[in-house]
């Protein structure tokens, strides 16, 4: 087990320094101009596939690094350049994870490769959990899989929403109800392989911030998958299913659903991608101040100006250290007693969107205007409160797991 450093090695650092240059090169020129086109930015995923930033070997690299910090220092990296091309280019992983939490070795060496492609042939992929009517409300969700026992087939049926490249990808990981009587516990999650009949994109939506993310509804009209789509295997999930049956007569251990597992190993990594756009906005703001003058001097001299970026540096510094230490206990097997991946996630999140209001404030009706990014970094903080776990649902996990209660 890796002990807990906020020191990178020198191998990290050069990796840093790496992303760091391909966001400032590539990334941040074409900001402002995938944002006002809300289209995703093919020519930046492909120039990150040929340098080996969007690939299944760099994004193994850093999953599997030992201090547990190789992603949180990438996202935070890509997401300083922009978010919404950041996300572009890390949505792929959202369904990585899925099949990493949940698929079978197998599943894991056929799958991911093709959520990647190479650089000449760039491929996408979905996860699939929120619907219309079922967001933070797992139990509520009414996708259906069917066995066919005959055909050794799942049939998929029903909407989904919010899913990041959804309609578009290559690989969709779709999660969906398999014993509706369990609720929550009775969900599986299953590959939809590339030209699936039955899948199609539904609505795109047009978003505040993050632009150039492709999101959009996915429906699934009587989509048939092999069984061997199944991530993790019926004999597995015939032995959750009835461990959760057990519990919900008798009492008992707990059983987790296949989204929640896909969520509680990314919410640190969503918190860095918080981390990266806090930091991006302070950085413009300090700089700003220390060359802007107003009255004869730079506004940075006037306290009101310079105490705002103090408390910024603290919130951006504060929540970094939150989502490495959740980071490092993730990699290391150590649980979240506390609800640590949570609260990682929440103070990020909500940091993100204090920090860039603030930089909004510092350059005042300059930081209004699209002449300067930091009103487009504010738009794009407003989704890290929302995607994977909202603000709310954050503290309802954390304050469940400190008290043991079941609280509404």
């Amino acid at each position: 087990m890796a002990e807990f450093t906020m020191e990178l090695n020198d191998e990290q650092k050069e990796v840093r320094d790496w992303l760091h240059g391909f966001a400032a090169d590539v990334i941040r020129p074409a900001a402002a101009e995938w944002d006002e086109r809300e289209e995703t930015p093919w020519p930046v995923i492909q120039e990150a596939a040929k340098v080996g930033i969007y690939s299944l070997d760099f994004y193994a690299q850093q999953y599997f690094d030992q201090t547990g910090l190789g992603i949180p220092m990438a996202m935070e990296e890509l997401f300083w350049g922009d978010a919404g091309i950041a996300l572009s280019i890390v949505g792929t992983g959202l369904a990585a994870v899925g099949v990493l939490a949940n698929g079978t070795e197998e599943q894991i060496g056929t799958w991911v490769p093709q959520m990647y492609g190479d650089a000449n042939d760039v491929k996408l992929a979905a996860f699939c959990s929120s619907e219309p009517d079922a967001g933070s409300d797992v139990a509520s969700m009414r996708t259906r899989a069917v066995y066919d026992e005959a055909k050794d087939e799942w049939v998929i049926n029903g909407t989904k929403t919010w899913a990041t490249n959804g309609g578009i990808a290559n690989v969709h990981v779709v999660v969906a109800v398999v014993d509706p009587e369990l609720g929550s516990k009775g969900h599986a999650s299953f590959i939809v392989p590339p030209n699936t009949p039955g899948l199609s994109q539904g609505q795109k939506f047009k978003k505040h911030g993050i632009r150039a993310s492709h999101t959009a509804e996915v429906i699934l009209d009587n989509v048939r998958v092999p069984g061997s789509c199944l991530l993790g295997g019926k004999e597995k999930l015939d032995e959750r299913l009835a461990r959760a049956r057990e519990r919900a007569r008798t009492g008992g251990e707990r059983v987790k659903n296949a989204a929640m597992a896909t969520f509680e190993a990314s919410r640190p990594a969503v918190g860095a991608m918080a981390v990266g756009t806090a930091r991006a906005a302070y950085e413009v703001a300090l700089d700003y101040a220390t060359t802007r003058e107003q009255f004869g001097r730079p506004i940075i001299d006037n306290q009101g100006v310079a105490f705002q970026l103090a408390d910024m540096r603290t919130q951006v510094d504060a929540a970094r250290l939150l989502v490495w230490r959740a980071s490092w206990m993730a990699i290391n097997g150590k649980p979240f007693t506390a609800a640590e991946g949570s609260m990682s996630k929440l103070f990020a999140s909500e940091a993100a969107k204090k920090v860039t209001a603030q930089a909004i404030q510092i350059l005042g009706g300059n930081g209004y205007t699209r002449e300067y990014p930091v009103e487009r970094m504010h738009r794009d903080s407003a989704i890290y409160t929302i995607f994977e776990g909202t603000s709310e649902i954050q503290r309802l996990v954390i304050a469940r797991t400190l008290s043991g209660m079941p609280i509404r």
